[in-house]
C-alpha cells in the first residue's frame, strides 16, 4: 500500500499502480555471501555498481538468464522431455533488444526437439515483474525505459508501396492513400472519391511516386496502380484534392509517422484533435480507422476501460480493432 508509513515506491505504472523494485538473489548466492563473510542485509542495500563487483567475484558470474545460450537451453529441455510423460516447460528469458530471428529460432527449435511447452519472456515487456538491473533511465510515471534522441526519418525512396482505404466523411465517399516504408505507414494522402481519386473499387494497393515538377518548381506526388490486366495507370497530383484544412492535418500526421511515433499513439493524437467543424471530425475518424489496420496485433492500449467488463488493463489491438483479452469484447462487433 503506497500510503503505508514505510512504503517505498520506485515507480507508478500506466494504470496508476505503485511498485517497489528490489534485488532478488538466488538462495545459493545468499549461501555463498554468508560463507564468505558478507553481511547479506548490507549487500541487499548496495547500489548496482557495488553489487556488480561482488557478483564478479562469485562463482555465479555470467550465469544469469541473459548469459546462457537460449537455443541450447531449449534443446536441453527437449532431451529431458523425451523421458517425461507429462508436459514440462521452462521460461526462456531474453534481453529487451532480442531480434525477431532469434525468437523464431527458439520456438522452432523447441518444436523440432519435441518440447510440449515453451514460453519466451522479453525483459521489460511487462512492468511490475522481474526486470534486469541495467542502468537505464525510466519515466517515473510509467516505468518505461526511454531516452530522448534526435530522430532522423529514413530516406524516402522515389516510389513507395501504398494501401488504398475507403471511408465515409460526412456522408461522402473518401479515400486514404497510405504510403508504406518497411511495413510501417510513412505518409498519408486523402481526398474525395468523386474528385481526383476516381479509382476502381477493386484497387486496394498501388504506389506513391514522388517527382519534381519543373514548371511549378516543387515536389509532386502521383498515384500509380495496376489494372485487372496488369497495365499500370498513373493519376497525377495526389494533393490536388486537398482543401487547405485537410492538407495541414495530413502533413502533421505524415510528419509524426515518419519521425517514428508508435502508430497507436498516432491514432490517439488524431482522435484528440479538437475542431468545431463536423466534416473534420468525421474525416479524422476515418483516417484513424485507416491507420488502425497497420497497428500490430497484440499492441496494448493503456488507460482504456473495456466497455463490457470494465477491465482497465486488457484492451489490445487485433486486426485493426480494439479487443478485450478478458471478456472478448470487440469494438468492431
Amino acid at each position: 500500500n503506497p500510503n503505508d508509513k514505510d512504503a517505498k515506491v520506485t515507480f507508478i505504472d500506466e494504470v496508476g499502480d505503485h511498485w517497489e523494485e528490489y534485488n532478488v538473489f538466488h538462495h545459493k548466492f545468499l549461501v555463498w555471501l554468508a560463507n564468505n563473510g558478507y553481511d547479506v542485509d548490507k549487500v541487499n542495500r548496495m547500489d548496482a555498481e557495488e553489487l556488480q563487483t561482488i557478483i564478479e567475484e562469485s562463482p555465479f558470474y555470467k550465469a544469469t538468464a541473459n548469459d546462457v545460450d537460449w537455443v541450447q537451453k531449449v534443446k536441453m529441455q527437449g532431451a529431458i522431455q523425451k523421458w517425461v510423460d507429462h508436459s514440462i516447460s521452462v521460461t526462456v528469458n531474453v534481453p529487451h533488444d532480442v531480434s525477431v530471428d532469434l525468437v523464431r529460432e527458439i520456438y522452432e527449435t523447441a518444436w523440432e526437439v519435441g518440447c510440449k511447452g515453451c514460453t519466451i519472456y522479453r525483459d521489460g515487456s511487462r512492468s511490475g515483474v522481474l526486470v534486469s538491473s541495467d542502468k537505464e533511465k525510466k519515466n517515473e510515471l510509467s516505468g518505461t525505459v526511454f531516452e530522448l534522441k534526435d530522430y532522423v526519418p529514413p530516406k524516402r525512396p522515389k516510389k513507395l508501396p501504398a494501401s488504398v482505404i475507403r471511408f465515409k466523411n460526412n456522408h461522402e465517399d473518401w479515400i486514404a492513400v497510405i504510403g508504406v516504408l518497411d511495413d510501417k505507414p510513412y505518409e498519408i494522402f486523402s481526398g474525395r472519391a468523386e474528385d481526383t481519386f476516381k479509382l476502381p473499387e477493386y484497387v486496394t494497393q498501388g504506389w506513391i511516386i514522388k517527382s519534381y515538377d519543373e514548371e511549378l518548381h516543387n515536389n509532386r506526388y502521383d498515384f500509380q496502380f495496376a489494372d485487372r490486366e496488369g497495365y499500370k495507370i498513373t493519376i497525377e497530383g495526389l494533393s490536388r484534392s486537398f482543401d487547405k484544412e485537410y492538407w495541414n492535418y495530413a502533413k502533421l500526421i505524415s510528419g509524426v509517422m515518419r519521425h517514428g511515433m508508435p502508430l497507436n499513439y498516432v491514432v490517439n493524437l488524431i482522435n484528440s484533435l479538437n475542431t468545431q467543424e463536423e466534416n473534420i471530425n468525421t474525416w479524422k475518424r476515418g483516417i484513424a480507422r485507416a491507420l488502425k489496420k497497420f497497428i500490430p496485433d497484440g499492441t496494448e492500449v493503456v488507460k482504456t476501460e473495456c466497455p463490457s467488463c470494465k477491465d482497465k488493463d486488457s484492451m489490445i489491438y487485433e486486426e485493426g480493432c480494439l479487443h478485450c483479452s478478458s471478456c472478448g469484447y470487440s469494438e468492431c462487433g
